[in-house]
């Protein structure tokens, strides 16, 4: 898959338009490392399960991210879009990490 001009806009809007923009990179950045059901997201990112499957739900919706599995043993991986444009997401991010630390 081929980079994506406009995955920039998507990850501003997604990151840095919106309230939970730093809780969906909490969970991008943990299911880089390797996959993980929502109970764990929740245990780990210590935020309301019901939050998890929102901002699940937003990442999914958008192509970040991708299932595999039923019911409780679902477990999420970043999608290959998100791979194909890791380095806009890297740069974004880097961006608003900045930006929140002034």
């Amino acid at each position: 898959m081929m980079a994506d001009p406009n995955a920039k806009k998507l990850f501003w809007f997604l990151f840095a338009g919106s309230r939970g923009g730093m809780n969906r990179i909490s969970i991008i950045e943990l299911l880089i490392q390797q996959p993980y059901n929502i109970n764990q997201l929740s245990d780990i990112i210590k935020i309301d399960y019901k939050a998890i499957q929102h901002h699940i739900h937003v990442l999914e919706k958008n192509n970040l991210i991708t299932k595999e599995g039923e019911k409780y043993g679902i477990l999420y991986f970043i999608s290959n879009y998100l791979e194909a444009n890791m380095e806009a997401f890297r740069e974004v991010i880097n961006k608003i990490q900045k930006s929140k630390k002034k």
